[in-house]
């Protein structure tokens, strides 16, 4: 069953204004572009190849983001409930996305334009903090995933993982698109945990 709107708005207002205090009339500006969303499993929200336009909250269901390259899928990300997804970097220029998101189970989101976020940047000073604020939050989330495949062995991206706070992943997302997301087969994954298990 759907969310009705108003509990969608207000979860939504609830989780921006962690990055910025809103008034009343800034989140009015934004009310009238939001749209509740059904997503069947596996629909795709952002495609790879296509400019991303819309900027979704995940109000339901779980999503994966992922490159593919020659033929083979790379899971960069998973995203859960009160999480915003979207091409953001495809959005920002203008350019094809480089990347895929895709449902991972039934759900909905709500959604709404990047263009009318980059009008209400210019228009509210709340608004403009923040979008500094959130891409500052997607720069430290992008360091983070660069270092741990960089730094990290496989055995370390997956403790990593069990420490990472946030229990959706090894709880929700089936075992093959977390052995993609840590960079191993699911063999490799299941020695993985088999190891850690014993040395707990």
């Amino acid at each position: 069953m759907l969310p009705s709107f108003p509990e969608a708005a207000l979860r939504l207002r609830q989780h921006l204004t962690q990055f910025v205090p809103l008034s009343d009339e800034d989140w009015s500006l934004l009310v009238p572009h939001l749209r509740l969303v059904p997503l069947a499993r596996h629909a795709v929200f952002t495609e790879q190849g296509r400019v991303a336009t819309e900027v979704g909250f995940v109000l339901e269901g779980m999503f994966r983001q992922y490159y593919t390259k020659d033929g083979e899928e790379r899971t960069s990300y998973f995203f859960f409930e009160d999480q915003l997804i979207g091409g953001y970097f495809s959005s920002l220029t203008g350019r094809p996305s480089l990347v895929t998101i895709e449902a991972l189970s039934a759900g909905c989101c709500l959604t709404f334009p990047y263009a009318v976020l980059v009008d209400l940047f210019g228009q509210r000073m709340a608004w403009q903090e923040f979008g500094r604020r959130f891409a500052e939050y997607l720069a430290v989330g992008l360091e983070e995933r660069m270092v741990s495949l960089l730094l990290l062995s496989p055995a370390e991206r997956y403790e990593a993982l069990l420490v990472s706070g946030n229990p959706n992943i090894l709880a929700r997302v089936p075992q093959h698109y977390i052995a993609n997301f840590l960079g191993v087969t699911a063999v490799s994954l299941s020695r993985i945990r088999n190891r850690t298990s014993r040395g707990q």
